[in-house]
């Protein structure tokens, strides 16, 4: 049937669904198990909640269904693409995908923690960056004691590696 010929209030809205974590094309989608695990019980909540949900009557229904769905689409082809890092298998003395890293940054008293994971994991209040932000960046390949500087517009910020760790 024509579109023509579909009463106004019948016609399926398009769900818009904010995108998940920026994640370049061609860059391998990395995980930690935690991030896997994550990941898998964000999908059964949202398949929990496709189970259960309540509408007001069939045209919200549709809506609300279609839009899940959408974001189902989208986090399953992350849980597809993800590739999980053993993070026992890294090396302990350099920072790689998964450490947990302390560095002193320029003349702060107190140093700060940084693990880095992947991009649907990174929460900069839990102290998670993604190993695709610029001080992941820096920091890839140091080892205790190495530097990294990041310049900035006004100065740089220099990060001294102090502790490596993996957990």
């Amino acid at each position: 049937m024509s579109r023509g010929f579909v009463k106004e209030n019948d016609q399926e809205e398009i769900p818009m669904v904010t995108p998940r974590a920026d994640l370049p094309a061609n860059v391998v989608n990395y995980v930690t198990p935690d991030g896997l695990d994550a990941l898998l019980t964000e999908r059964a909540a949202m398949l929990h909640q496709l189970e259960h949900i309540i509408a007001i009557n069939e045209n919200e229904r549709r809506i609300a269904i279609n839009f899940l769905h959408a974001k189902l689409d989208l986090l399953n082809a992350r849980i597809a693409s993800a590739k999980v890092v053993d993070l026992t298998k890294q090396p302990k003395d350099e920072v790689r995908f998964g450490a947990t890293v302390t560095v002193a940054v320029n003349d702060q008293t107190q140093p700060q923690h940084y693990q880095i994971v992947g991009v649907d994991e990174a929460n900069i209040k839990q102290l998670k960056i993604s190993f695709i932000s610029p001080i992941a960046q820096l920091l890839l390949h140091k080892k205790v004691g190495d530097e990294a500087v990041l310049k900035l517009a006004s100065r740089s910020r220099v990060f001294t590696v102090q502790s490596i760790t993996y957990e």
